[in-house]
């Protein structure tokens, strides 16, 4: 593929810094990595293969950050994933998935909800196509990868601004 993906910008929402009392479940966020690719070209499939190529993608998401010559991604083995185990879903799985997942563990604040309306769904809404890495398996999930509870990835394609977004949403 003839299209590089260029890491623009990355949000980071933790959970724990809108719980009022410390008692209550903190060890959850949301990941938002946006890449610029060139409108014009390349499917969904070599744009998925090139995020997984991308070092923004060796991200273990518990507490190490991007390592650009990373094995992990996640709870699994780097290797374990590529574009054909993505599913294309609709906004309206897309949506339902995050809300279970907010939502299992009860309300949550104002302030929460706005941010995720913001930095979230409205990207979710805006998405051409949506992708949905799904459970791997164990043989996929590598030598500490069960620190992950929950690990939900969405990848949004958004054609009309040339954009990428992955959407990291777990426990740990």
């Amino acid at each position: 593929m003839d299209n590089e993906l260029t890491h623009e910008e990355s949000t980071f929402i933790n959970f724990r810094c809108y719980i009022r009392d410390s008692k209550e479940h903190g060890y959850r966020w949301v990941d938002i990595k946006q890449l610029r690719f060139c409108a014009e070209s390349a499917d969904d499939g070599e744009l998925l293969s090139a995020l997984i190529g991308h070092e923004q993608f060796r991200d273990d998401y518990a507490g190490g950050g991007v390592l650009p010559d990373g094995s992990r991604h996640g709870p699994y083995w780097l290797q374990s994933i590529n574009s054909d185990l993505y599913e294309s879903i609709s906004q309206e799985k897309a949506v339902q998935i995050l809300r279970e997942w907010v939502g299992s563990l009860g309300g949550v604040s104002t302030e929460l909800e706005a941010d995720l309306q913001r930095e979230v769904f409205a990207r979710v809404a805006a998405a051409d196509a949506i992708h949905y890495l799904g459970e791997l398996g164990d043989e996929a999930i590598h030598d500490w990868g069960w620190v992950h509870d929950c690990f939900h990835e969405l990848v949004l394609v958004d054609r009309s601004v040339g954009r990428i977004t992955l959407i990291v949403a777990a426990d740990d």
